[in-house]
């Protein structure tokens, strides 16, 4: 893994989380339990304090830092999609942030809110809890359903499961040449939310 010390501060990691070799986490950064870091994912604590409570994942591709002498935290449960910027804004409990999103700096996002693919929050913008969010700059829609907090919840299980099967199954290898015949199938454990809207 890619962990750096920084005037100090060396990364506070617990086991039971996954940071993927090629991510970055360097200096005051504290990763509670179940979390997954992907690939190419950059959490820079040299100018502040970044805080990940348990269950959250930053997919691959994601930026997280902030201005000098902030402290920002992403609380349980949140989700940061592929490519998206955190800088220096917090996230709520159980919130999802839309691949390629950028939120910026003081800005507050409620919990269990939903924020579309690359949405632009303005700094020092306050998200309600429950918000469905859109746009540049990102403006409220509407109220996040039951319906679609659930299967937001039930995507977030699925990353808060893939530390833990990471830890026990990945590892570096040499490609196949060919397809063998005895290849595993893929699970098909996850409904869309169309599907769940037909239940």
């Amino acid at each position: 893994m890619a962990i750096y010390q920084f005037k100090g501060f060396t990364p506070v990691i617990h086991p039971s989380s996954f940071v993927h070799p090629q991510a970055s986490v360097t200096g005051n950064v504290i990763i509670g339990k179940d979390c997954y870091i992907g690939p190419s994912a950059a959490i820079r604590g040299d100018w502040g304090e970044i805080i990940l409570e348990d269950g959250v994942n930053v997919q691959e591709n994601c930026t997280i830092h902030m201005f000098p002498g902030k402290s920002i935290r992403l609380k349980t449960g949140a989700h940061v999609g592929h490519g998206a910027v955190i800088h220096g804004a917090n996230l709520g409990e159980n919130c999802l942030i839309g691949m390629n999103s950028v939120i910026m700096d003081d800005a507050e996002i409620g919990e269990e809110s939903i924020v579309g693919a690359m949405a632009f929050v303005k700094a020092e913008t306050v998200i309600p809890n429950r918000s469905l969010v859109v746009g540049n700059p990102a403006k409220v829609i509407k109220l996040v359903s039951d319906e679609m907090i659930a299967w937001k919840s039930a995507g977030t299980k699925l990353y808060q499961q893939l530390p833990s099967d990471c830890h026990k199954t990945l590892k570096e290898v040499e490609p196949l040449r060919e397809i063998p015949e005895n290849r595993p199938k893929q699970e098909d454990f996850y409904q869309t939310l169309q599907e769940m809207k037909k239940q």
